[in-house]
């Protein structure tokens, strides 16, 4: 469904990307995974638009994205939940939620059940103000936000950071749920090892800006696959 093909990626002078290739295969969830500094946030900018490529090729469903802006991606099914969650702090829950019905034709602005069925505690706070949530529940509400658009791929930029451990096993089913229940693609930015581990499909592993190493979840339990994500 997503295909990356040698894509630079400039900031400036600095070179953040270096040739990356990978596909998020259709109804799979892929993960991308490195330390601190390699280059993952870099690769969704790319992919949602929000910083342009220098060189390579982002197609989606058979339609090229390169130099569409980020909601002309949104509205081809794209949805993104970027790292450090981004809620709007002086709006309500559920008036975070009603952003996501920007691309979106009036006929299907509402926000679909399984939103609430995923996250229980967001119906229970549609009137409390985002900012007044904890870090799980911000994140929770991020990926809300997300579904209420009714991607066709859900890109995921570090769901699991600051989060207490029951938020992300709840974050982790809903993951999986999205996947065997509507077939939804989901590329997912992680760090921790064992998230990952447990639920993609498919692994990439980054370094200096450049992909060193693919596979099936149990690459990540290989000498290789350590030496590039230990710190």
């Amino acid at each position: 469904m997503l295909s990356v093909e040698q894509v630079n990626l400039h900031y400036g002078a600095a070179q953040a990307l270096r040739g990356i290739t990978l596909d998020a295969n259709a109804g799979k969830i892929t993960c991308v995974l490195g330390r601190n500094g390699v280059g993952k946030t870099s690769l969704l900018r790319a992919i949602t638009g929000q910083h342009n490529i220098s060189a390579g090729k982002v197609m989606f469903d058979g339609v090229e994205l390169n130099g569409m802006a980020p909601y002309t991606r949104a509205k081809y099914g794209i949805g993104y939940v970027p790292q450090g969650r981004e809620i709007f702090p002086l709006l309500s829950v559920k008036e975070n939620l009603e952003t996501g019905y920007a691309q979106l034709p009036r006929s299907e602005r509402n926000i679909p059940s399984d939103v609430y069925n995923l996250f229980p505690v967001l119906k229970s706070m549609l009137s409390r103000r985002g900012g007044d949530l904890s870090g799980g529940q911000q994140q929770q509400l991020a990926i809300g936000r997300a579904l209420v658009m009714r991607p066709k791929i859900l890109v995921l930029d570090e769901p699991t950071e600051g989060i207490q451990p029951s938020i992300i096993k709840d974050i982790g089913r809903a993951i999986v749920y999205l996947r065997d229940s509507f077939g939804m693609t989901i590329l997912l930015v992680e760090q921790y090892l064992d998230f990952c581990r447990e639920l993609a499909d498919h692994v990439y592993i980054m370094d200096r800006g450049e992909i060193v190493a693919e596979g099936a979840a149990e690459i990540l339990d290989t000498t290789e696959a350590r030496r590039h994500l230990t710190v």
